[in-house]
């Protein structure tokens, strides 16, 4: 599919000749982001040298972005170690699971809430402690004491990459920031949203992957950020900004035939799960969607136009990626093989009671569920490999479908 864009930042590279610069935006998801994984594990095997010259990362796919950035081996090796760090993650290599710390943390809400503002009452700062996913990624991104993550900057030095880009949620200005890690990354500021220079540090990744109220926010920079899919209502745009020439967008929201259900006019009244699971999902998955269906009508607009009049748009070749079965629904099969303490507590939220398991399969971190997302993301990308592989290698000949 080819897209006219946002203009082009100035000192982007855009105008040089030569190849065009290949993009990877890695939406969020939870523990729904091993399907990335998955995904790229095909395109490595396929293409063992590819090289993508701009890696975007919001929410969990700042993990998989900051994975493939840091390595220093080819595609093939990086997105195998990939592979290998999401399948054998854990619940309680993400956050506390024990009865004590979930029973530790409800009761400090309930307090919070019952306080009528006291000082007296706990402070709080997310649902579950998430210090055990600072400590796993500190040992899988070999993160020094300072927070730098090796490999980034030696991967930009040698060319192996032109830039990182990593989005969270500015919790004190409401405004999404991209944190951009890069050579020649010039800032910019839109409308609620900016791209920031910086060296980008494990606590970057720890704040982009801070589900809102779930896990709590991180300090960058002197202020508190939190997931990168809140404001982030433009999630090709970081790319754009960095000049890229061709994107490759793995998302992680199911859309049958490309289409959103039926509307059901009959049912019980929505438990709490239910309504989170489609909050999250307005959070995380539909801003892709919406982007793109945005850009889609610039395209059709800007066709009619001649060059000198498109006042500085540029196209895009774009692919979009999608499970092809429905991560929620997955996530049910394996719910009984979660912890006790967080099955308990999840269950009392109405998992068993919601129409879909959405919210459950972004806190599964179960490694049975996890490896039957990597597996549907090799597969997903097998089945499609005449359409991936030729978009990755070769100047599209035809038009591809998102």
């Amino acid at each position: 599919m080819r897209y006219f864009v946002d203009e082009v930042t100035p000192g982007s590279g855009l105008e040089m000749s030569g190849k065009r610069k290949i993009a990877l935006v890695l939406g969020g998801g939870g523990a729904r982001s091993a399907y990335q994984a998955g995904f790229l594990r095909y395109i490595g095997k396929r293409i063992p040298d590819l090289r993508f010259s701009i890696l975007c990362g919001t929410s969990a796919g700042a993990i998989n972005a900051v994975h493939l950035a840091r390595h220093q081996g080819s595609l093939a090796e990086s997105s195998s170690d990939l592979k290998k760090l999401w399948s054998k993650l854990t619940v309680d290599q993400v956050f506390e699971a024990s009865t004590f710390s979930l029973a530790s943390m409800v009761t400090r809400w309930g307090l919070k809430l019952l306080s009528g503002g006291s000082s007296l009452a706990p402070t709080i700062r997310g649902l579950v402690d998430t210090n055990p996913l600072r400590k796993y990624l500190t040992n899988e991104t070999q993160c020094l004491a300072n927070g730098k993550i090796p490999g980034i900057e030696e991967n930009i030095l040698r060319g192996k990459l032109d830039a990182l880009a990593i989005t969270t949620t500015d919790y004190n200005s409401g405004r999404s920031v991209t944190w951009i890690h890069g050579n020649d990354a010039h800032p910019w500021q839109r409308t609620n949203r900016s791209g920031i220079e910086t060296k980008i540090r494990l606590d970057h990744i720890l704040a982009s992957c801070a589900i809102p109220l779930v896990f709590p926010a991180v300090k960058v920079e002197g202020c508190w950020h939190g997931d990168g899919g809140v404001r982030l209502t433009t999630p090709l745009s970081p790319a754009m900004h960095l000049g890229a020439e061709k994107i490759l967008a793995i998302s992680t929201r199911y859309l049958p035939n490309g289409t959103l259900p039926p509307i059901e006019t009959e049912g019980s009244y929505p438990p709490p799960a239910q309504v989170a699971g489609v909050l999250m999902n307005a959070i995380f998955l539909d801003s892709l969607d919406y982007d793109a269906t945005n850009v889609q009508r610039f395209n059709k607009l800007l066709e009619k136009l001649p060059e000198e009049d498109r006042m500085g748009f540029r196209p895009v070749d774009m692919l979009t990626a999608r499970p092809s079965e429905d991560p929620g629904l997955l996530a049910g099969q394996f719910e009984p093989e979660l912890p006790g303490p967080f099955r308990f507590m999840e269950r009392g939220l109405g998992t068993q009671d919601s129409k879909g398991s959405d919210l459950l399969s972004l806190l599964m971190f179960q490694p049975e569920y996890v490896q039957a997302l990597i597996s549907m993301g090799e597969k997903d990308a097998r089945e499609r490999a005449d359409e991936l592989i030729p978009f990755l290698q070769d100047e599209p000949k035809t038009v591809h479908k998102s």
